[in-house]
């Protein structure tokens, strides 16, 4: 797969990469951030297309960051850290904006 086919909008799904947003450059966490690219199936990265496209307060990072996050918490994963994490990116003043 491309990388082009990884794009939602104008932004690649890259994690941590150069093009990261400038608000997530200003966290803390950034000593924490591991770059990736990743085979997104067509009908997984269209549902993506449209939340995003529908809920303008989201971005591709913050998807995956909940999505990962989510699914550790739900399987077993006891760390504070990603806890947090979770919490954060589900129920941060973003989500109400």
């Amino acid at each position: 797969m491309q990388v082009e086919d990884l794009k939602i909008g104008e932004r690649a799904l890259v994690a941590g990469g150069n093009e990261s947003s400038e608000e997530h450059k200003d966290e803390a966490s950034d000593a924490y951030l591991v770059s990736f690219l990743a085979d997104i199936p067509a009908p997984l990265q269209a549902a993506m297309t449209t939340f995003i496209e529908r809920h303008p307060n989201w971005d591709q990072y913050r998807l995956i960051q909940a999505a990962i996050s989510g699914f550790l918490v739900q399987n077993g994963v006891e760390s504070r850290k990603v806890t947090r994490l979770y919490l954060d990116n589900m129920f941060c003043s973003k989500s109400f904006g």
